[in-house]
């Protein structure tokens, strides 16, 4: 299977798929991710600050061991300023990948630019362009997917989980590598945090762990 994780900022890849993505990768699927913006830091880019955070997202690439990232490098914070800027290199790139699952960050979360990358997604992988898909999924995002508003648009109702009791020790050691991303308990980005998640996750579906997924679309051929 060739899967393709779309992840609006260096670090949702781990905290929202980063033990379904080891296990796709220890079942032998080529999973590829790519990163729609770079960062900036109390509303201000740094080029050097930017670099680390690519090189801890590379030392996470190694520790989950998929197969290829790539770095859009577009504007932290401004993302809804302009989907047209989201749709072109993100079409170019599903093109190359040509993926049969996809995992695309939450509708519904409390950051702008992860809810426009939603938005670009959706008109980048709609059936009409892409026959080959066979199942999208939205992912969770601690820190950004439970802090939304308390209105319905805004809820993540799960359908789709994964067992990654298997997995969890590779996502936190996965975690570890965004040093500047990784929080104290109980801040949601916190080691503590992620486990205690992944146990809740796996309660609602039988697991010991697990991640949890909404369904946007899923076909059998």
């Amino acid at each position: 299977m060739r899967v393709l994780v779309i992840s609006p900022h260096m670090d949702d890849e781990v905290l929202g798929v980063g033990g379904t993505i080891a296990r796709h990768v220890s079942e032998g699927d080529d999973v590829y991710v790519c990163f729609i913006a770079h960062r900036v830091y109390d509303h201000k880019y740094d080029a050097a600050k930017t670099r680390f955070e690519v090189e801890c997202a590379l030392k996470a690439k190694k520790v989950l061991g998929y197969k290829e990232a790539e770095f859009f490098n577009l504007s932290d914070e401004r993302l809804d300023a302009s989907i047209q800027d989201i749709l072109i290199p993100l079409e170019n790139y599903a093109k190359k990948v040509d993926p049969e699952i996809v995992y695309v960050c939450h509708r519904g979360d409390n950051n702008q630019d992860h809810r426009a990358v939603f938005q670009a997604a959706m008109v980048v992988l709609r059936p009409s362009a892409n026959r080959k898909i066979k199942r999208i999924l939205c992912y969770e995002v601690p820190s950004s997917t439970e802090q939304s508003p308390p209105f319905k648009e805004y809820a993540f109702l799960p359908n789709f989980y994964v067992n990654i009791e298997r997995y969890l020790r590779i996502k936190v050691e996965a975690l570890r590598c965004y040093k500047t991303e990784k929080r104290n308990f109980p801040h949601p980005r916190s080691e503590k945090s992620i486990e205690t998640l992944a146990m809740k996750r796996g309660i609602e579906a039988g697991f010991k762990a697990a991640e949890a997924f909404v369904v946007v679309r899923e076909r059998w051929d």
